[in-house]
């Protein structure tokens, strides 16, 4: 068990276990009185919190949604500039930044269950790449009032960030980043199939 005393283990476990926190699913339960975990999309995430309390309450449901999106963001940020306060090298950074999103994707509250990844994605992304995760988020920002369908902007944001990254960065080991955009599109696998039916809802 030594290995626990190691730095850059601990921080990697902090990561992970932060990264898990379902902000979305405390918000909704606490403030609304209402379980996402059993209604709408099932998700953790923004998207659903939004969908899910705004049958109940409207007015609500947009505070709880910019609140689970802005605490979904910040778990990545704040352990990974913490980490970096501590002088943690960039290879290592990106360890903690992939946790983080691993985390909150399969959360070891929800027995490994969890959101889509999307918030605390761009959240450790905009440390890490900052120029790129602004691309992403105009990127996003175009589809969702166009398209208006969260996973269409979601997955076309992450792609232009990805994209640029290569563009931008083409010296940098770009694994860490294949990595998130992988288990961000494995999380918003449901989404595309109802896509490709043509099943997957607008955002009202």
């Amino acid at each position: 068990m030594d290995f626990l005393f190691n730095s850059n283990v601990q921080f990697y476990l902090l990561a992970y276990f932060v990264g898990g926190i379902p902000f979305g699913l405390v918000l909704a339960k606490f403030f609304a009185g209402v379980n996402i975990k059993a209604s709408g999309s099932k998700s953790i995430g923004a998207t659903n919190v939004l969908r899910v309390v705004k049958e109940t309450n409207p007015a609500l449901a947009k505070k709880l949604g910019i609140a689970t999106l802005l605490l979904d963001a910040l778990k990545g940020v704040v352990v990974l500039l913490i980490a970096k306060a501590f002088g943690m090298s960039e290879a290592a950074q990106w360890a903690v930044a992939v946790l983080a999103v691993a985390g909150h994707c399969f959360s070891p509250y929800l027995w490994f269950e969890g959101g889509k990844g999307i918030a605390t994605g761009m959240g450790v992304m905009l440390v890490m790449l900052p120029l790129e995760t602004l691309i992403a988020l105009a990127v996003w920002g175009i589809m969702a009032k166009t398209v208006r369908i969260s996973s269409v902007s979601s997955l076309t944001g992450v792609l232009a960030l990805l994209v640029s990254s290569f563009i931008l960065h083409p010296e940098m080991a770009h694994a860490p980043v294949i990595l998130i955009v992988v288990l961000l599109f494995y999380k918003h696998i449901p989404n595309i199939v109802r896509l490709v039916k043509g099943e997957e809802k607008r955002v009202v």
